[in-house]
């Protein structure tokens, strides 16, 4: 049986919680960022697609989606970094009796805003949105989603018919953006009574109709801060950039060796810096020339350049995947990313160099980064 190693972040560190297809890890730094301790598995021997970090309201909260092929999807949590897990009595997100449908995988779980300290939202295969009030002691199916007409046509991608992203809108509290593969991108203005899909100019190159109303692959969508209505978009093929809350979208690809992938991120300020990860094609998922390159931008993608101190330009046969990349909140901003080889980077300098700060892990499903609160203490249930 394997014992995980323990961890004891301080307030203030920065934490990255690590999902692979074996357990969850979790690495801890203070704000230098010099130097990492890893802890994990955790949940060893579950596949782990979806991971999130709760800081608000007095919380030190970290919740996954755990998959076993015996015991199915579940989600649990965890108060004490993985010491112990919440026990699962019974499924937590379960289909209308009748509906014909079941829970295969969590892909998604997303902390509300800021002003909604209990309010929580998980992203599954099949395609389906659900919301928690209560921290998280209950959740519910979003009906106007789940009964979209679109709904019927929506295809599975590569990984399954999911809904993987989740993007509440830090400008307009009845707004949402979230991505279906393959559906593409829908908007709620009303709380999430209502959606919409909002696909205009993404261009699909697998289906006989060029620019439809839906049925994109959308891989990854990411608000940036500090510009209302600004989001950027990696599409299977494609990447894009909205001014307008997703009502219309335009391309943004030059410099890129390559318009596929699926890792994507912004700065935790600057609006016109974001990250990308480019992918060869979708018949080969590696890196383009075998060199692991991350692009930024620092003018809202009107331009990209590869930043690649400290990667591995020869050989380097790397994929990485939809939740793979994310960001830390400190100044310079920290960029961190994990590869289906089972190796995570990191970056103190806004991608400028980059560390390997684990390796040989389990292939990397998932990537995301928190602040520990500094006032730290056990949340409410």
């Amino acid at each position: 049986m394997v014992t995980p190693r323990q961890i004891r972040p301080k307030p203030g560190d920065v934490l990255v919680l690590v999902g692979t297809s074996k357990g969850a890890f979790l690495l801890h730094s203070n704000a230098s960022r010099r130097s990492w301790k890893l802890g994990g598995p955790f949940l060893a021997g579950n596949g782990l697609y979806a991971l999130a970090f709760d800081g608000r309201a007095g919380r030190s909260r970290i919740w996954a989606g755990a998959e076993s092929g015996h015991f199915g999807a579940v989600l649990t949590s965890s108060d004490d970094f993985g010491k112990t897990w919440a026990k699962v009595e019974k499924p937590q997100l379960a289909f209308p009796a009748g509906s014909g449908t079941n829970l295969k995988r969590v892909w998604s779980i997303r902390p509300g805003r800021e002003g909604e300290p209990d309010v929580l939202y998980a992203g599954t295969e099949p395609a389906a949105l659900w919301e928690s009030r209560d921290a998280g002691k209950t959740w519910a199916l979003n009906a106007g989603l789940f009964g979209h007409p679109h709904r019927a046509k929506w295809e599975p991608g590569g990984g399954g018919q999911c809904l993987h992203t989740i993007v509440p809108d830090v400008d307009a509290p009845g707004r949402m953006l979230i991505a279906v593969s393959t559906g593409g991108c829908y908007i709620t203005e009303d709380g999430g009574r209502s959606w919409s899909a909002q696909n205009k100019n993404i261009k699909v190159t697998f289906m006989p109709e060029t620019y439809p109303e839906f049925g994109q692959c959308v891989h990854k969508i990411v608000q940036a801060p500090n510009a209302p209505g600004r989001f950027y978009l990696q599409h299977h093929w494609g990447v894009y950039r909205s001014d307008d809350a997703g009502a219309t979208w335009k391309p943004v690809e030059k410099g890129l060796p390559s318009t596929f992938g699926f890792a994507m991120a912004a700065h935790p300020r600057c609006p016109d810096t974001a990250f990308v990860l480019p992918i060869e094609s979708d018949g080969f998922r590696c890196t383009p020339e075998g060199k692991l390159r991350v692009y930024r931008t620092t003018d809202a993608g009107k331009t990209w350049k590869a930043m690649t101190k400290g990667l591995p330009q020869k050989n380097a046969l790397e994929l990485v995947l939809r939740d793979g990349m994310d960001v830390d909140g400190c100044d310079p901003a920290g960029v961190y990313f994990g590869t289906k080889s089972g190796k995570v980077w990191a970056s103190r300098d806004e991608g400028s160099s980059w560390t390997c700060i684990a390796d040989g892990l389990p292939q990397v499903n998932c990537v995301k980064v928190a602040m520990v609160p500094r006032k730290a203490k056990k949340g409410r249930r």
